[in-house]
């Protein structure tokens, strides 16, 4: 067999081997281990299609909706899309312990399944928050000074 020979057996075995794992991908069941990510109002969209698989919601935690059993550990809030008042929303119930950080009008992660009844059931509770750190300038006050933190977004920390 001359080498032009044999290279060409290798490109077809290769070609072979890389389309049966496009096909393993495509038909295969790995749709199953899928999770979507999307906004309140994307998961709305997609109507009975949000209902079942796994899904990571995004968005804020919409201000006076924050609901706290810590005998029960049950906590339920809305995640909106945004502050502005209608955004869409999607109701949240959890059953862990929030993070520390875990407040009204912070961004938030939630992965779990929505349902026929619009809940969102989460199995996991991930808050969103900025890298960046300020330290309490020379004489400013820490109290004043952490309610700045919790307060603002990293571009108003940095005027």
């Amino acid at each position: 067999m001359t080498s032009v020979a044999r290279n060409r057996w290798i490109a077809v075995v290769a070609l072979l081997v890389a389309g049966g794992a496009l096909a393993f991908v495509s038909f295969g069941n790995i749709g199953k281990n899928l999770v979507y990510y999307w906004s309140p109002s994307e998961m709305l969209a997609q109507g009975d299609k949000a209902v079942g698989p796994t899904i990571r919601l995004g968005g804020i935690v919409q201000p006076g909706s924050l609901k706290w059993d810590a005998g029960h550990t049950q906590l339920s809030f809305r995640v909106a899309d945004s502050h502005a008042p209608g955004a869409a929303s999607v109701a949240v119930q959890a059953r862990e312990t929030p993070p520390q950080m875990f407040r009204e009008g912070i961004g938030v992660v939630v992965e779990g399944t929505y349902d026929t009844s619009k809940t969102f059931t989460s199995a996991r509770l991930m808050v969103n928050h900025s890298n960046v750190y300020r330290p309490p300038l020379p004489g400013e006050d820490l109290g004043e000074w952490r309610k700045k933190m919790d307060t603002t977004t990293v571009s108003e920390r940095s005027k």
